[in-house]
């Protein structure tokens, strides 16, 4: 009795053992680099092109009127001393009130720029998370942690890093939405 309560405790101490180093082997905490997914996930790069595209129309609209306003500045310059004060009042406070036009303009411009940039990233941010949310489940993970070089996870296993298999679905899943 005694040998077979042996062997049972034996037993039972070698598959605790395997059973602890096959779970840390298989470990379902894991992560991705954030930063990486978000450089090279293709539609990041096209979301980014067409973000700078809008931006430069937007800005050259506003570098068009401020050309017009600098030839109409110079024009005044010029021809100042032949007009009267009162000419030259209104002269001022026309040159005045289209700068100040065009500044709000500009700020106007600036504010649309930011928003659009917030608006794309986010849209890039979106089609990330849920891609790895989708993997997560997929895949049994409990939880991915997403590291950012912002010191959240200051070091991990290679083994534990999803960042280069995460990116490589992403991408095929983007070129298969074309």
């Amino acid at each position: 009795m005694n040998k077979l309560s042996f062997s049972l405790a034996l037993l039972a101490l070698v598959l605790s053992v395997f059973t602890f180093f096959y779970l840390q082997s298989s470990s379902e905490l894991v992560y991705v680099d954030v930063n990486q997914l978000m450089e090279g996930y293709e539609r990041t790069k096209v979301v980014r092109t067409e973000f700078e595209a809008k931006a430069k129309t937007l800005n050259a609209n506003v570098d068009s009127l401020m050309v017009d306003w600098q030839n109409e500045l110079r024009s005044y310059e010029k021809e100042r001393s032949k007009l009267s004060k009162t000419e030259l009042e209104l002269k001022q406070k026309l040159l005045g009130n289209k700068q100040q036009q065009i500044n709000n303009y500009q700020q106007a411009i600036q504010k649309q720029i930011q928003d659009e940039d917030k608006k794309a990233t986010q849209t890039v941010i979106n089609d990330i998370n849920d891609y790895v949310k989708q993997y997560g489940k997929d895949n049994g993970y409990k939880i991915i942690f997403g590291a950012s070089g912002g010191g959240n996870i200051m070091y991990a296993h290679d083994a534990t890093d999803l960042t280069d298999e995460i990116l490589k679905g992403l991408n095929a899943e983007f070129k298969g939405a074309k």
